[in-house]
């Protein structure tokens, strides 16, 4: 009895023998289907940002917005009352909302004619200004003077005009008048005008003006064009 326990000890298997390490590293890696599955999220996320950029740049959603400063739109609300030229505009907007003009014309018009003011009489009279200063022939100086202000004054007259055109334009199209960096801009400018031509009246008394005159009508030049550009952002916003 005594041999058999020994012989089933002796017969039994030993237990397995564990090696211990310093030190265990244990490496966890996603498995195929997690990694393909967020690769392929990543993917549809990136064409559905794609296509939302190319959906704001086929309506025009950035259109000249980098160029506009929040100054003139804050300072927009220093202009006059628009209730006010509101009810003086009133009656005139009712009467053209009958006629039934075609929508782009109402809506271009005021743009396109003031843009021809602008190139055509501001720019050729701003160069026959420099050529009164630069010129040595005599006889192109003299229609210079003669032409030179006639154009200018031209050119405020029909901007000034032009304003009620634009003014009447944003009511026909139910929109606001004075809450936009053009409406800012134009009414700088129309200023501006007035103060340049009361300088040539002054010129026998203070010859001086003369530069001043020049240096004030090419920043006039550069405000109207500034001008044309928040115009065009205005005329594509709505």
């Amino acid at each position: 009895m005594q041999m058999l326990t020994t012989s089933s000890v002796l017969l039994r298997p030993a237990p397995p023998k564990i090696t211990k390490t310093p030190f265990s590293l244990v490496i966890s890696r996603p498995s195929l289907s997690t990694h393909a599955l967020g690769k392929k999220r990543s993917v549809q996320e990136t064409v559905q940002l794609e296509t939302q950029k190319e959906e704001k740049r086929k309506h025009g959603d950035l259109v000249l917005y980098s160029i506009a400063p929040y100054s003139l739109v804050l300072a927009s609300k220093l202009l006059p009352g628009a209730d006010i030229v509101e009810s003086i505009f009133g009656p005139f907007v009712d009467l053209i909302k009958t006629w039934s003009l075609p929508e782009w014309l109402v809506h271009w018009g005021h743009p396109g004619n003031m843009a021809v003011v602008l190139f055509a009489m501001g720019g050729y009279g701003t160069y026959l200004g420099f050529r009164i200063r630069l010129s040595k022939d005599p006889e192109e100086k003299a229609k210079a003077k003669d032409l030179h202000p006639k154009l200018l004054a031209g050119m405020f007259f029909f901007f000034a005009l032009g304003a009620t055109g634009g003014i009447t334009a944003l009511l026909t199209s139910n929109k606001p008048i004075f809450e936009s960096p053009h409406a800012v801009s134009g009414a700088i400018g129309l200023g501006l005008l007035t103060i340049q031509s009361i300088l040539p009246a002054l010129f026998k008394d203070y010859p001086g003006l003369r530069v001043a005159h020049g240096l004030l009508g090419s920043s006039i030049m550069t405000i109207f064009l500034i001008h044309a550009a928040f115009g065009l952002q205005l005329g594509l916003s709505f």
